[in-house]
């Protein structure tokens, strides 16, 4: 289950809400977690009574048609759109909560399965769209992204800085809670945010798996990793 508003002293960092296509085992076995390093810092909502503190359930995509080295905006295949509405089916509880996708295909069509659960349309809000890439040829951009998934931030260009910090931005200014459908990158951008962890890529969000972080007086804080699974860029 994903985890709900509550007191979560007693809620371990790092439990699984896998909607995707599984392979946690393989894709764990190959990245050394954040939360391995940060579960003694984070996972707790503050006991401290604050009201300052929202909830984002942070959705990636379903599977999509095509992958980054073959098309610019691909929508969801078959596959996708199953593990869409099994997303749409587990939140759908929680709401009708504001409805928050990035502007491209994936993600929008994603989003729609609960728009039709909700009666609602989704915000679309570019701050927690794809990574930006300097490559347009499809195929050099694929490997330019791979590329950089095995760097650490502060090694990467100051566009792609300004890009992680609009990510977390975007996030902290939630002031209510909320759903937000977004992408591979933009997620390790704010788990890595909550842990304080460098590097790009410190988990491997599984499709339609769901990251819940709450932002307490501005700061993100992880309650719980989403399911993890195989991406088809690394």
């Amino acid at each position: 289950m994903v985890s709900d508003r509550r007191s979560d002293a007693d809620h371990v960092v790092g439990s699984k809400v896998s909607l995707g296509s599984g392979a946690e085992n393989r894709a764990e076995e190959k990245l050394p977690l954040a939360t391995a390093a940060g579960a003694s810092r984070v996972g707790a909502a503050p006991a401290d009574g604050t009201d300052s503190m929202s909830r984002i359930y942070l959705v990636r995509h379903g599977r999509a048609a095509a992958d980054w080295g073959s098309h610019a905006d691909p929508g969801l295949d078959d596959v996708g759109r199953t593990q869409a509405e099994a997303m749409a089916k587990e939140l759908a509880p929680k709401g009708p909560l504001p409805l928050i996708a990035s502007p491209l295909r994936r993600t929008r069509e994603t989003a729609a399965a609960l728009e039709r659960r909700w009666g609602m349309g989704a915000r679309i809000e570019p701050r927690v769209g794809e990574i930006p890439s300097p490559v347009k040829d499809l195929g050099a951009r694929a490997e330019w992204l791979r590329g950089i998934m095995q760097c650490r931030w502060p090694e990467l260009a100051e566009p792609l800085q300004r890009w992680r910090k609009t990510v977390v931005e975007a996030l902290r200014a939630l002031s209510e809670d909320a759903v937000v459908v977004s992408h591979y990158v933009a997620i390790n951008v704010a788990v890595a945010t909550a842990l304080e962890d460098q590097r790009v890529t410190c988990f491997r969000p599984d499709y339609c798996s769901c990251t819940v972080l709450d932002v307490v007086d501005g700061r993100l804080v992880l309650i719980e990793l989403g399911g993890q699974g195989a991406t088809r860029v690394l």
